[in-house]
This record gives structure tokens, C-alpha cells and sequence, in this order.
């Protein structure tokens, strides 16, 4: 591409060359976490968790690292609090109202759970990837799988048809993914080791 100056010119290689550089550096990242995780003592809960959509590797592998063993949770909403994931409370009287979520919670771990939640927005189906990630995964696992994806496609369609803000409708996929990862989590847990 051309542009109308010289300076416009290298303002703009300088930009390419820059993107091409951060690519190839998240290439490379992201290669050597897929390497290291093999040898993580939580590898199988990594591995189970990309039954999931929106859960590929990197937001496995992040929303893991950052809460740990997922099964020390005793319910999903606890794991939601800790994430902070949950709406907040306003009670005066008698009265009681929700506002927005708490955000008390990890930080690292709540962006990645959003933004697998993005995924939820088109229809439930199979993709190629899915398939691929599922055939892998016990039965029980890939119940949960297509249960979520059921789930969470059909609310975030409802949650938008109500005219709910799509930033805080992905916050509620968000959540309840959290809840399903526990799920998971808890089958994994639950599997004979080998």
C-alpha cells in the first residue's frame, strides 16, 4: 500500500513491522505454553476444560493457574465469588437491589472467562475445532459440553432480546461458564488416575 507522503509511508512500515513482530512473539508464547503445560500436575483439568467453548488453551491454562485446583470449591457460586463474578448488593429496609458485578475477585482469571464468553453469541453447534478438542474427552465430559454451549447460547439470545447491554450479558455467560468449568473440573476429578 501506498501512501500519499514519504513520512505517511514509513509512519505506516513502521506499524506493519510492528504488528508482524507482536505475532510472531504471541506465536511463539503461545507455543511454548502449550509445550509446558503438558508437564503441569493440572494438565488434565487444562486438557478437560477445552471441551468447553471459548476455552481454548490459553484460557484454560489462565483461568487454572490463576484459581488453582478447581475442585476446592464446594459449589459453583463460591468459585463465582472468587472471581468475582457476582452481582453486587444493595439492601436498605426492605428493599434489596442488584448492581453490577463485584469484580472483588482475580482479575486475570475474570477477563479470561469474558472473553471465551464472546463465543456464546453465535447458535449452538458442533464446529470442527470443538470436535476435535471433544473426541478426546470422556462422555460425561462432553455432556457437559453441549449442555453449557445449549445453555449459555439460548440465555445470551434471551438476555439480548431483553435489551440488556452486551457487555454485561457476556458477564452472565461469564459466570455461569465458571460454572460449568467446575463441573468439569469435578468429573476430572472424579476419573480413576491412570
Amino acid at each position: 500500500m501506498l501512501c500519499p507522503t514519504p513520512v505517511q509511508q514509513i509512519v505506516l512500515q513502521a506499524y506493519v513491522q510492528t504488528v508482524t513482530e507482536q505475532t510472531e512473539r504471541l506465536g511463539r508464547l503461545d507455543l511454548e505454553l502449550h509445550e509446558q503445560v503438558h508437564t503441569w500436575r493440572l494438565a488434565p483439568v487444562v486438557e478437560a476444560l477445552q471441551a468447553l467453548r471459548g476455552v481454548q488453551c490459553t484460557v484454560a491454562v489462565t483461568t487454572v493457574a490463576e484459581r488453582g485446583d478447581l475442585t476446592r470449591f464446594e459449589n459453583p457460586r463460591q468459585l463465582m465469588n472468587y472471581l468475582g463474578l457476582t452481582p453486587s448488593e444493595y439492601a436498605r429496609g426492605g428493599r434489596r437491589q442488584q448492581g453490577g458485578m463485584t469484580k472483588t475477585g482475580n482479575t486475570h482469571a475474570r477477563r479470561a472467562l469474558v472473553e471465551g464468553a464472546w463465543a456464546y453469541r453465535y447458535p449452538a453447534k458442533g464446529s470442527r475445532h470443538l470436535q476435535l478438542r471433544l473426541e478426546k474427552r470422556p462422555t460425561a465430559i462432553q455432556a457437559i459440553s453441549w449442555q453449557a454451549q445449549v445453555r449459555r447460547c439460548t440465555r445470551y439470545r434471551h438476555l439480548m432480546a431483553t435489551g440488556k447491554n452486551a457487555n454485561h450479558v457476556v458477564v452472565a455467560i461469564a459466570r455461569e461458564l465458571s460454572a460449568f468449568m467446575w463441573a468439569i473440573a469435578k468429573q476430572v476429578a472424579l476419573r480413576p488416575k491412570a
